[in-house]
């Protein structure tokens, strides 16, 4: 059975009217140099039985400190990563300022071999992309929920929900 995920994808207008995303960067030093194709949805692992879009937005404010958006969600589906583990997205809509980001820690022998156990950050970092920025940044497993909110905001007149 593969690890499941959830997260938000959270969208708003940019001041000329197009769509901007908000990513999140991996903490700890195994991603520290990395940028292009490291970026995230806020997710995190859930349980089967777990309610999937509870657990999106749980884990959302683990990974930000933010309050999850309030609803509507909006469905995106799901995606399997390289390593198996199978994403499930929803988009929402809210305005969020990335300099007061604050994400839950996690614990790890750092360096390798030392023995020693160091905390860092599950997320260093957060920023508002446009979509097509967004799609060069983000885990490329996950660049189908962008274009699939792309797709709603076609077909809803610039706006997701129409």
């Amino acid at each position: 059975m593969p690890k499941l995920s959830a997260g938000l994808l959270v969208f708003r207008s940019d001041p000329s009217g197009g769509l901007e995303v908000f990513l999140v960067h991996p903490g700890g030093p195994l991603w520290a140099r990395k940028d292009e194709g490291a970026w995230s949805i806020p997710k995190g692992e859930y349980e089967a039985g777990e309610e999937p879009l509870a657990a999106a937005r749980r884990e959302f404010t683990e990974e930000t400190s933010f309050e999850p958006p309030d609803p509507p969600f909006i469905a995106l589906g799901s995606v399997q990563q390289r390593s198996g583990k199978v994403v499930h997205a929803w988009a929402a809509e809210a305005s969020l300022d990335p300099s007061r980001l604050r994400s839950d820690s996690f614990s790890m022998e750092w360096p390798p071999g030392s023995g020693k156990q160091r905390e860092f950050p599950e997320v260093d970092r957060g920023a508002w992309f446009s979509a097509a920025e967004a799609k060069r940044r983000i885990v490329p497993a996950q660049k189908p929920f962008i274009e699939a909110l792309e797709r709603l905001c076609a077909a809803g007149g610039g706006h997701p929900l129409g």
